[in-house]
């Protein structure tokens, strides 16, 4: 008995269709890959408690853009880099330029100027007062505001206003409030995985572009 095969149709026209389908298939797997990654890291910083502005730091690229390519790539980072890595590995906070670390209370209030965070001499040369350090021996000292008073927001401001025409009536519910909360160090805890994801994924990637390399017919 004897066998013979041939191939139908031209050679080169077949690997041509097969080498599209593999850059199809690969494009496809990587980006499903890279979108995967972007969403678990997000997922990750938002089930920590860390917030939706940070998950959204996370975002992803694939190359080439503009077209399928066996050799595509995908490209997962963060712009905000030094937060992921504190909360990745952990650290141990200390202030640079003196004792203690200034940590705003939510009479404080968040930002200063250009949307940083608020510092005591922020909110001095914002509110024309001077704060107060209280040093307690059984717990973190204190920077207070004296004669001051809570606005509706829950913000200690100066308890000067207006009334009866005078710009600098007192004001009643006059108070001190604790501003900041002084530290000497603060510990942040391990509380993301981005390694562990990463690998998770690179895993998976062969998985992905053979299902979609047979899948695409």
């Amino acid at each position: 008995m004897r066998l013979e095969a041939s191939v139908e149709g031209s050679f080169k026209e077949a690997m041509t269709a097969e080498a599209r389908r593999a850059a199809r298939a690969v494009t496809a797997g990587v980006g499903e890959a890279t979108l995967g990654l972007k969403s678990e890291l997000r997922r990750q910083i938002t089930g920590a408690g860390l917030g939706e502005r940070l998950a959204r730091t996370w975002r992803s690229e694939v190359y080439p853009r503009s077209r399928q390519s066996i050799g595509g790539a995908g490209y997962v980072w963060s712009k905000a880099p030094s937060l992921i890595r504190i909360y990745e590995q952990g650290a141990i906070i200390r202030s640079q330029r003196g004792l203690y670390l200034a940590v705003p209370t939510p009479a404080a209030g968040k930002y200063g100027d250009a949307r940083k965070k608020i510092t005591p001499g922020d909110w001095e040369r914002i509110h024309g007062m001077r704060l107060q350090f209280v040093y307690r021996p059984n717990g973190p000292s204190l920077l207070v505001a004296n004669n001051a008073r809570l606005t509706a927001r829950g913000r200690a401001v100066a308890n000067i206003g207006r009334r009866g025409g005078d710009p600098f009536t007192r004001l009643v519910g006059r108070t001190t409030v604790p501003v900041f909360i002084l530290v000497p160090q603060v510990t942040v805890r391990k509380r993301l995985d981005v390694a562990g994801a990463g690998e998770k994924w690179i895993r998976m990637l062969p998985q992905l572009v053979l299902r979609h390399w047979f899948g695409s017919g």
